[in-house]
């Protein structure tokens, strides 16, 4: 009898020999130097490596804030230089990204940050008031949504860009040191939340210089140093 097919997984992100040179005056700076990796759907991905190493040059280039010198980066089977600009639209659509200083608006509830992304892409209105309210379920912050930034946590602020972030029901999550500035307890809730998200189906891709996270995380790493991708473990 002949063995079924392995079928391998679709994957959420290609790397081919990736670049990314910053010109600073007449002097060609590598942030990235020939990076090379896939991330198959469903996977829990950490990104280490310290201060300087390329991990915000690389988070960047995959939501397409960037582009990169040389080589080739598809997310989704977009193919990332080349990608028109409603393709990237639709694209960021389908990425959620949660930043280490959270970027909530300041004069809007926490229900307001969450909602407005989701008008921003057209989410019907009947719908917003549900989606936000899971959101805020999801990562423990019901009681707080008519509080604004300013009355709340460290640890309540990210799990408010999370909420964000995941309303939209992203196919892909990265999250750029999403506990750099929180304490080892709000660090704690924040992880436990990012795990429920990939418990759920969606890719998870988290940046961290902190080498007790990536143990802590145990899942797959990838370590980047000097803009080069030393090692991926797991």
């Amino acid at each position: 009898m002949t063995p079924a097919a392995i079928i391998e997984p679709p994957a959420m992100m290609e790397l081919h020999r990736v670049w990314k040179v910053y010109s600073v005056g007449p002097v060609k700076v590598p942030a990235l130097s020939d990076v090379s990796f896939q991330v198959t759907k469903g996977e829990f991905v950490t990104l280490h490596g310290p201060s300087g190493a390329g991990k915000t040059t690389l988070l960047r280039l995959l939501y397409r804030e960037e582009i990169p010198s040389e080589g080739e980066i598809q997310v989704l089977g977009l193919d990332l230089a080349r990608a028109r600009r409603g393709e990237v639209a639709a694209l960021r659509r389908s990425i959620g990204v949660v930043f280490q200083d959270a970027r909530l608006l300041p004069g809007r509830t926490v229900y307001e940050n969450v909602a407005f992304v989701l008008r921003v892409l057209g989410t019907p209105r009947r719908e917003i008031t549900a989606r936000v309210f899971e959101a805020l379920r999801a990562v423990g912050l019901s009681a707080r949504a008519q509080a604004y930034p300013a009355q709340l946590s460290q640890g309540e602020a990210q799990r408010a860009a999370l909420a964000r972030a995941i309303a939209r029901k992203p196919l892909l999550l990265i999250a750029d040191e999403p506990t750099g500035n929180l304490d080892e307890g709000m660090a704690a809730e924040v992880l436990d939340v990012i795990r429920d998200v990939w418990a759920g189906g969606t890719t998870v891709l988290v940046a961290t210089h902190q080498k007790a996270l990536a143990r802590t995380l145990r899942r797959r790493t990838l370590t980047l140093q000097n803009g080069r991708l030393l090692k991926d473990e797991g």
